[in-house]
């Protein structure tokens, strides 16, 4: 039974503390009867309380290296507010850095005020700074899908894309604007990024939290370097706090589709030189802002949902961005970018007409840059490939004020007599698509590589289909779990690393799971070489041991940690071939007959498995055909793609016309 002043933690939690995977808490709980008792929750999902967990810690020695702010997120979570909660880690931040402080946040209660103070003290042992972002970092993870943030690569993008693109520079310093900064992703790295003297950066947060939050990140940014800050609670587009400020950058992520953002109110505004925004398109309204507040030759990057670059009704005020050439360039990132993940969302990049004409570009014409390709889908957190998909932009902003140049494949120069049409449409993709057309060349070639992929396929399947099979004769076998203790093999589980605050660099190996296995097959995480993870090595057959996903094959690479539900198996070469090893247990109904369950989530019993009863001399035949098995299905995977990219391109080139017979 719970106590009213315990704080309650989960099997996950407890896990999180300790270090350790949440099987391993699980095994403690069923092992050791000294195991605090549950005190709330349900027999799936219970809870334990925080300070009896804490002792019993302690006392098994299960805390090796594990600093205080781990038992510091459970009580800020216990106080059940998200918005006392982040004001209570943002107090706490303010007290790290002001020790003699007396006033607190009017939003706090008691409890909270004294938990912060707590931890201000914790966090002066501990680092304030690291007990800070330790915090922030568990109170966005806990709120994530109430809250909406921008990366800290996109952040870093962004500003760069914004130093780039501006013309000249202001005397006095730079200034740098967000009117929507959440939690101060994007101020904090614009302050990072610049490395010259004299900047004030001015962000706005109508959310009180978010704003506090943003506040303290932003106070230990300028501990670092000379900087001025300055954080408003308050809406921007209705009640703008930096109305008479003219920024030379100014980033933003605004919120998406929201219908009350002050139509009625703000019809009359003078903000709107382009068009009254439609109530439909805030995303508008904000662009709009951003411009207003720019200086002359400053430039803004602004992140927005694909829709706006062609809704119908934005398409007079897209038209006036680009004819006074406002809006110069758009950038389709690759999904995974921010949130929301699944879309492909764009960046816009404006610049205010400077108060020289002649120093603008004499080019009229916009620029569209289409970085989709740089999507990662395989790894186990959703983001691109940063550091490619940031040169590639970088790269190509940097042609906009040089026509002649020639920009990166993947970016396209768009007159704007072509945008200028009944929708003027701005998605990146409608112009790049027609740039990146094959040529007769490259078609060519293609139909070549099919040619050559075909005659490999008939080559396999002339020596596959000539197998015979004597109906009659019964073979026998042995399960995998036989095997094992017959010592021809070694089995080794794989199994969840530990979360770390830090990933691993030297030393480190590749970490593969089952979600890599059904997105592209690659490795998507790093894991400590000494781990005592299971690690395959160069000869080990792999097993993924779940329905769907069900495979198995000889590693052929560098070791390779292996994670949750694949197993790595070591043979005796005197007594098994590795790869008639993989080719029995890779039929697939081996797989089905050893399966726990019949739905394909569920797991397959790898010690049930079978595999044939056959002298090592004969196995090398197996071993033989089952590589040609394998690399018939390459062909016929390689073929399939091929064939379908050349009938998309030459139906593309048909339907465009100019065929000659």
């Amino acid at each position: 039974m719970s106590t009213p002043d315990a704080v309650p933690v989960s099997l996950a939690e407890i896990a999180r503390i300790a270090g350790v995977g949440r099987a391993a808490v699980s095994n403690w709980r069923r092992r050791h009867d000294s195991f605090p008792i549950r005190i709330g929750g349900t027999d799936v999902s219970p809870q334990f309380s925080l300070a009896e967990v804490e002792q019993w810690l302690r006392d098994n020695g299960k805390l090796t290296d594990v600093g205080g702010r781990e038992f510091l997120w459970p009580r800020f979570e216990a106080l059940g507010s998200r918005d006392e909660s982040g004001l209570a880690v943002a107090e706490a931040a303010r007290r790290m850095r002001s020790p003699r402080t007396r006033s607190s946040h009017p939003g706090l209660s008691d409890r909270a005020r004294d938990l912060a103070i707590e931890a201000a003290q914790l966090g002066r042992r501990e680092g304030p700074r690291e007990t800070f972002e330790f915090l922030l970092q568990r109170w966005l993870e806990t709120h994530v899908r109430q809250l909406s943030t921008t990366p800290a690569q996109l952040a870093s993008l962004m500003t760069r894309i914004a130093l780039a693109v501006r013309l000249g520079a202001s005397e006095g310093g730079l200034t740098v604007l967000d009117p929507a900064c959440g939690t101060g992703h994007l101020p904090a790295a614009a302050a990072q990024e610049y490395d010259g003297e004299d900047l004030a950066v001015l962000a706005c947060e109508r959310d009180p939290a978010l704003a506090a939050l943003a506040s303290a990140r932003l106070g230990f940014v300028a501990e670092d370097r000379e900087l001025r800050t300055e954080v408003a609670t308050a809406d921007a587009l209705r009640a703008d706090p930096f109305a008479g400020v003219r920024a030379d950058i100014a980033l933003c992520n605004p919120p998406f589709n929201e219908r009350d953002w002050g139509y009625e109110e703000l019809a009359t505004d003078q903000r709107w030189a382009h068009g009254l925004p439609p109530r439909t398109e805030p995303e508008l309204a904000w662009v709009q802002h951003l411009v207003s507040r720019l200086r002359p030759g400053g430039a803004a990057v602004v992140v927005l949902p694909p829709a706006v670059a062609s809704r119908k009704a934005g398409r007079r005020i897209r038209g006036s961005l680009l004819r006074t050439g406002t809006l110069r360039a758009v950038v389709a990132l690759p999904p995974g970018s921010a949130q929301p993940h699944s879309v492909s969302l764009q960046l816009w990049v404006l610049r205010a007409a400077p108060d020289n004409p002649a120093a603008a570009s004499p080019g009229q014409d916009a620029l569209f840059v289409d970085a989709t390709r740089f999507a990662r889908p395989g790894v186990r957190e959703p983001g691109p490939d940063w550091d490619a998909l940031g040169s590639f932009v970088l790269s190509a902003v940097e042609t906009l004020d040089r026509p002649d140049s020639d920009p990166p494949e993947g970016t396209v120069r768009v007159p704007l007599l072509d945008l200028l049409d009944d929708e003027v449409d701005v998605t990146p993709g409608r112009y790049t698509a027609a740039s990146a057309e094959p040529s007769g060349v490259e078609l060519a070639a293609s139909w070549g590589d099919l040619g050559t992929l075909l005659a490999d396929l008939a080559g396999h399947a002339q020596h596959l289909s000539k197998l015979g099979f004597d109906a009659g004769t019964l073979q026998t076998t042995a399960t995998v779990g036989d095997l094992v203790k017959a010592g021809a093999l070694t089995l080794r589980a794989g199994q969840q690393p530990a979360e770390s605050a830090t990933p691993p660099r030297e030393g480190a190996v590749p970490l593969l799971t089952v979600p890599d296995l059904l997105m592209d097959g690659k490795p998507s995480g790093l894991l400590c070489a000494d781990s005592a993870h299971a690690v395959a090595q160069e000869g080990d057959v792999v097993v993924a041991g779940v329905v769907r996903a069900y495979k198995a094959w000889v590693h052929e690479g560098p070791p390779m940690a292996l994670g949750p539900q694949l197993y790595a198996l070591r043979v005796d070469p005197e007594k098994l071939d590795a790869h008639f090893l993989a080719g029995c247990l890779r039929a697939p109904a081996n797989g089905r007959q050893a399966g726990t369950h019949a739905s394909s989530s569920s797991r397959v019993d790898i010690r049930r498995l079978q595999v044939l009863r056959l002298p090592l001399d004969k196995q090398a035949a197996y071993a033989e055909t089952f590589r040609r098995l394998r690399d018939f299905e390459t062909l016929l995977t390689r073929t399939d793609s091929l064939g379908k990219r050349l009938v998309s391109d030459v139906s593309d080139r048909l339907a465009a016309g100019g065929l000659t017979v």
